[in-house]
Protein backbone atom coordinates (compact mmCIF):
# COMPACT_ATOMS: atom_id res chain seq x y z
CA UNK A 1 0.00 0.00 0.00
CA UNK A 2 1.54 3.42 -1.10
CA UNK A 3 0.77 6.07 1.22
CA UNK A 4 0.93 9.51 -0.19
CA UNK A 5 1.68 12.39 2.42
CA UNK A 6 0.98 16.03 1.23
CA UNK A 7 2.38 19.37 3.40
CA UNK A 8 1.22 22.65 1.89
CA UNK A 9 3.16 25.61 2.89
CA UNK A 10 3.43 29.12 2.44
CA UNK A 11 6.13 31.30 4.52
CA UNK A 12 6.68 28.91 7.06
CA UNK A 13 10.50 28.60 7.25
CA UNK A 14 10.87 28.41 11.39
CA UNK A 15 9.14 24.86 11.26
CA UNK A 16 9.04 23.42 7.18
CA UNK A 17 12.17 21.34 8.07
CA UNK A 18 10.51 19.32 11.43
CA UNK A 19 7.93 18.61 9.39
CA UNK A 20 9.85 17.16 6.31
CA UNK A 21 12.36 15.63 8.69
CA UNK A 22 9.02 14.06 10.66
CA UNK A 23 7.69 12.69 7.31
CA UNK A 24 11.55 11.23 5.98
CA UNK A 25 11.92 9.60 9.96
CA UNK A 26 9.01 7.20 8.73
CA UNK A 27 9.59 3.46 9.12
CA UNK A 28 7.04 2.49 6.59
CA UNK A 29 8.99 2.83 3.40
CA UNK A 30 6.03 3.23 0.94
CA UNK A 31 5.34 6.30 0.80
CA UNK A 32 4.97 9.22 -1.67
CA UNK A 33 5.93 12.29 -0.07
CA UNK A 34 4.62 15.34 -2.12
CA UNK A 35 5.51 19.45 -0.94
CA UNK A 36 3.36 22.25 -2.64
CA UNK A 37 4.79 25.53 -1.79
CA UNK A 38 2.90 28.73 -2.77
CA UNK A 39 5.93 30.72 -3.61
CA UNK A 40 7.10 31.30 -0.47
CA UNK A 41 9.34 34.68 -0.30
CA UNK A 42 10.87 34.38 3.39
CA UNK A 43 13.28 31.65 2.77
CA UNK A 44 11.04 28.58 3.07
CA UNK A 45 11.84 27.05 -0.44
CA UNK A 46 15.59 27.35 0.49
CA UNK A 47 14.47 25.35 3.18
CA UNK A 48 13.14 22.62 1.05
CA UNK A 49 15.65 22.53 -1.51
CA UNK A 50 17.50 20.98 1.05
CA UNK A 51 15.73 17.94 1.04
CA UNK A 52 15.70 17.77 -2.84
CA UNK A 53 16.65 13.96 -3.77
CA UNK A 54 14.30 12.96 -0.39
CA UNK A 55 10.93 14.39 -1.80
CA UNK A 56 8.92 12.79 -4.24
CA UNK A 57 7.26 15.64 -5.74
CA UNK A 58 7.62 19.71 -5.16
CA UNK A 59 5.66 22.20 -6.56
CA UNK A 60 6.54 26.26 -5.34
CA UNK A 61 3.49 28.74 -7.16
CA UNK A 62 1.65 31.06 -6.16
CA UNK A 63 -1.70 29.70 -5.14
CA UNK A 64 -5.43 30.69 -3.53
CA UNK A 65 -4.42 29.80 -0.14
CA UNK A 66 -3.90 26.08 1.79
CA UNK A 67 -7.03 24.22 0.77
CA UNK A 68 -5.78 24.93 -3.08
CA UNK A 69 -2.09 23.84 -2.55
CA UNK A 70 -3.82 21.23 -0.88
CA UNK A 71 -6.36 20.20 -3.47
CA UNK A 72 -3.21 20.53 -5.75
CA UNK A 73 -1.32 17.83 -3.92
CA UNK A 74 -4.06 15.18 -3.94
CA UNK A 75 -4.24 15.78 -7.86
CA UNK A 76 -0.79 14.56 -7.85
CA UNK A 77 -0.99 11.54 -5.27
CA UNK A 78 -0.76 8.11 -7.07
CA UNK A 79 -0.91 6.29 -3.52
CA UNK A 80 -3.64 4.15 -2.28
CA UNK A 81 -4.37 6.54 0.95
CA UNK A 82 -3.63 10.31 0.92
CA UNK A 83 -3.37 12.29 4.24
CA UNK A 84 -1.99 15.53 5.12
CA UNK A 85 1.12 17.02 7.07
CA UNK A 86 0.78 20.41 7.62
CA UNK A 87 4.20 22.87 8.07
CA UNK A 88 3.47 23.44 11.64
CA UNK A 89 2.77 19.52 12.43
CA UNK A 90 5.04 16.61 13.68
CA UNK A 91 3.73 13.34 13.49
CA UNK A 92 4.02 11.84 17.19
CA UNK A 93 6.98 8.94 16.36
CA UNK A 94 8.41 7.37 13.58
CA UNK A 95 5.99 4.37 13.67
CA UNK A 96 2.35 6.71 12.73
CA UNK A 97 2.59 6.02 8.88
CA UNK A 98 2.93 2.18 9.16
CA UNK A 99 0.12 1.91 11.93
CA UNK A 100 -1.84 3.46 9.53
CA UNK A 101 -1.10 1.14 7.01
CA UNK A 102 -1.98 -1.80 9.23
CA UNK A 103 -4.79 -0.19 9.97
CA UNK A 104 -6.32 0.25 6.52
CA UNK A 105 -4.96 -3.55 5.68
CA UNK A 106 -6.76 -5.16 8.58
CA UNK A 107 -10.22 -2.90 8.97
CA UNK A 108 -10.71 -2.42 5.14
CA UNK A 109 -12.03 0.93 5.85
CA UNK A 110 -12.54 3.85 3.12
CA UNK A 111 -10.86 5.88 6.12
CA UNK A 112 -8.78 5.78 9.03
CA UNK A 113 -8.48 8.64 12.29
CA UNK A 114 -6.33 8.60 15.38
CA UNK A 115 -5.98 11.23 18.68
CA UNK A 116 -4.30 14.75 18.19
CA UNK A 117 -1.65 17.02 21.22
CA UNK A 118 -1.89 20.81 20.55
CA UNK A 119 1.81 21.23 21.30
CA UNK A 120 3.44 24.33 22.66
CA UNK A 121 4.53 26.28 19.89
CA UNK A 122 8.18 27.02 20.94
CA UNK A 123 8.36 23.60 23.23
CA UNK A 124 6.61 20.85 21.33
CA UNK A 125 7.26 18.12 24.04
CA UNK A 126 4.96 20.22 25.91
CA UNK A 127 0.91 19.38 25.57
CA UNK A 128 -1.16 22.11 25.38
CA UNK A 129 -4.31 19.94 24.77
CA UNK A 130 -5.65 16.59 23.94
CA UNK A 131 -8.06 15.70 21.53
CA UNK A 132 -9.35 12.19 22.58
CA UNK A 133 -11.28 11.16 19.51
CA UNK A 134 -13.39 7.96 20.29
CA UNK A 135 -14.90 5.68 18.22
CA UNK A 136 -17.00 7.22 15.29
CA UNK A 137 -20.83 7.09 14.91
CA UNK A 138 -23.14 9.10 12.63
CA UNK A 139 -25.30 10.32 15.84
CA UNK A 140 -22.00 11.62 16.82
CA UNK A 141 -21.45 13.38 14.14
CA UNK A 142 -24.63 14.82 13.55
CA UNK A 143 -24.20 16.06 17.01
CA UNK A 144 -20.77 18.31 16.23
CA UNK A 145 -18.21 15.93 16.91
CA UNK A 146 -15.33 15.26 14.35
CA UNK A 147 -11.78 13.57 13.68
CA UNK A 148 -8.86 15.91 14.23
CA UNK A 149 -8.62 16.47 10.34
CA UNK A 150 -5.04 15.73 10.41
CA UNK A 151 -5.18 12.70 11.68
CA UNK A 152 -7.60 12.14 8.95
CA UNK A 153 -6.32 9.23 6.10
CA UNK A 154 -8.61 8.82 3.38
CA UNK A 155 -8.40 6.40 0.07
CA UNK A 156 -7.60 8.34 -2.40
CA UNK A 157 -10.45 6.60 -4.84
CA UNK A 158 -12.55 9.03 -2.07
CA UNK A 159 -11.17 11.92 -3.07
CA UNK A 160 -11.20 10.74 -7.02
CA UNK A 161 -15.20 10.10 -6.60
CA UNK A 162 -16.38 12.74 -4.20
CA UNK A 163 -14.04 15.71 -4.63
CA UNK A 164 -11.44 17.16 -2.64
CA UNK A 165 -11.68 20.72 -0.66
CA UNK A 166 -14.09 23.09 -1.49
CA UNK A 167 -11.84 26.58 -1.65
CA UNK A 168 -14.86 28.67 -1.05
CA UNK A 169 -14.20 28.02 2.87
CA UNK A 170 -10.90 29.68 4.14
CA UNK A 171 -10.96 28.00 7.29
CA UNK A 172 -13.60 25.04 7.26
CA UNK A 173 -13.05 22.84 4.01
CA UNK A 174 -11.63 20.39 6.16
CA UNK A 175 -14.77 19.82 8.24
CA UNK A 176 -16.77 20.75 4.97
CA UNK A 177 -14.92 17.54 3.85
CA UNK A 178 -15.40 15.54 6.82
CA UNK A 179 -19.12 16.14 6.74
CA UNK A 180 -19.46 15.68 3.08
CA UNK A 181 -17.08 12.09 3.33
CA UNK A 182 -18.43 10.87 6.75
CA UNK A 183 -21.56 12.26 6.76
CA UNK A 184 -23.15 12.71 2.99
CA UNK A 185 -21.59 9.69 1.43
CA UNK A 186 -21.33 7.65 4.37
CA UNK A 187 -17.64 6.11 3.56
CA UNK A 188 -16.43 3.82 6.37
CA UNK A 189 -13.90 5.04 8.91
CA UNK A 190 -11.82 3.07 11.62
CA UNK A 191 -10.13 4.77 14.96
CA UNK A 192 -6.69 4.15 16.14
CA UNK A 193 -7.10 5.16 19.66
CA UNK A 194 -3.23 6.52 19.87
CA UNK A 195 -1.91 10.08 19.05
CA UNK A 196 -1.05 10.59 15.63
CA UNK A 197 0.02 14.04 14.89
CA UNK A 198 1.53 16.60 17.16
CA UNK A 199 -0.42 19.86 15.93
CA UNK A 200 1.68 23.14 17.27
CA UNK A 201 -1.16 25.48 18.31
CA UNK A 202 -2.24 29.02 16.98
CA UNK A 203 -4.03 27.60 13.46
CA UNK A 204 -5.99 30.27 11.51
CA UNK A 205 -9.14 29.14 13.11
CA UNK A 206 -8.36 30.46 16.62
CA UNK A 207 -6.12 33.31 15.42
CA UNK A 208 -8.77 36.12 16.70
CA UNK A 209 -11.83 37.13 17.36
CA UNK A 210 -12.62 37.52 13.55
CA UNK A 211 -11.87 34.20 12.91
CA UNK A 212 -13.14 32.25 15.06
CA UNK A 213 -16.56 34.06 14.25
CA UNK A 214 -15.59 33.19 10.01
CA UNK A 215 -15.09 29.44 11.38
CA UNK A 216 -18.49 29.57 13.10
CA UNK A 217 -20.23 30.94 10.29
CA UNK A 218 -18.52 28.06 7.79
CA UNK A 219 -18.71 25.35 10.46
CA UNK A 220 -22.69 26.09 9.86
CA UNK A 221 -22.90 26.35 6.38
CA UNK A 222 -20.75 22.80 5.89
CA UNK A 223 -23.30 21.66 7.90
CA UNK A 224 -26.55 23.02 5.90
CA UNK A 225 -24.58 21.65 2.61
CA UNK A 226 -23.88 17.97 3.65
CA UNK A 227 -27.24 17.87 5.61
CA UNK A 228 -25.40 16.90 9.02
CA UNK A 229 -26.04 18.94 12.09
CA UNK A 230 -27.48 21.99 13.17
CA UNK A 231 -27.00 25.17 15.12
CA UNK A 232 -27.21 23.50 18.43
CA UNK A 233 -24.17 20.53 17.22
CA UNK A 234 -22.13 23.67 16.72
CA UNK A 235 -22.51 24.85 20.04
CA UNK A 236 -21.72 20.95 21.25
CA UNK A 237 -18.51 21.59 18.37
CA UNK A 238 -17.02 24.73 20.57
CA UNK A 239 -17.98 23.03 24.00
CA UNK A 240 -15.95 19.45 23.49
CA UNK A 241 -12.75 21.85 23.01
CA UNK A 242 -12.76 22.99 26.66
CA UNK A 243 -11.99 19.16 28.50
CA UNK A 244 -9.25 18.98 25.98
CA UNK A 245 -7.14 21.56 27.98
CA UNK A 246 -7.56 18.76 31.05
CA UNK A 247 -7.07 15.55 29.84
CA UNK A 248 -4.00 13.75 29.46
CA UNK A 249 -2.69 12.06 26.52
CA UNK A 250 -1.09 8.36 27.31
CA UNK A 251 1.68 7.63 26.64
Amino acid sequence: MKISIITSVYNNKETIAEAIESVLSQTYDNIEYIVVDGASADGTMDVIKQYADKITTFVSEPDNGIYDGLNKGVALATGDVVGFLHSDDLFEDEHVVAKIAEAFQESKADSIYGDLTYVSKEDTSKVVRFWKSGIFSINKLKRGWMPPHPTFYVKREVYEKYGAFDTSFKIAADYDSILRFLGKEKISTHYIPEVLIKMRVGGASNKSLKNLIQKSREDLRAMKNNGVGHAGSLFVKNASKVPQFFRKAKK
